[in-house]
């Protein structure tokens, strides 16, 4: 199946790639590898929420934003690629989670963008990962996210 034909079954559409905030690009080609930019979880071009986890937002709605992030991953990874059906296997994921002190459940966070690579990707979805905590992101987002893929 083809994986815009995926994605539209799962109700998702690729996003428009984010400007650069700065002196990088939004993805890098290297070998049969692509490395994204960390991807913040814009929606229409606008951060949707604010915040620190163990604060003000909740992990069920940081998850949310993880996907999002994800899906912006992908987009970035799809403007290098012509597409994405290139892609053979999401190799690692990387997430950064803006957490107060004590707040552990980092992991759970970027369950969100795993799940969404998963079921986007099936077996070639599954991928190594990092979840790290954080005092603060760019512009106050919960989540941040970076991917490697590797393509044919």
């Amino acid at each position: 199946m083809a994986i815009a034909d995926r994605l539209a079954e799962l109700g998702l559409t690729l996003p428009e790639v984010a400007a650069p905030a700065g002196a990088y690009v939004p993805a890098v080609v290297a070998d049969d590898l692509v490395f994204t930019a960390g991807q913040l979880p814009f929606l229409d071009g606008r951060l949707p929420r604010t915040g620190v986890l163990g604060a003000d937002v909740g992990v069920d709605e940081a998850a949310d934003l993880a996907a999002v992030c994800a899906l912006n991953g992908l987009a970035a990874v799809a403007s290098v690629l012509g597409g994405l059906d290139r892609v053979v296997q999401v190799v690692k994921v990387t997430g950064f989670v803006a957490s107060a002190p004590g707040f552990t459940e980092q992991p759970a966070v970027l369950n969100g963008a795993s799940n969404l690579l998963v079921d986007l990707f099936g077996d070639d979805g599954r991928h190594a990962r990092s979840a790290v905590g954080v005092a603060a992101l760019p512009l106050g987002s919960p989540v941040e996210v970076e991917l490697v893929v590797r393509f044919r």
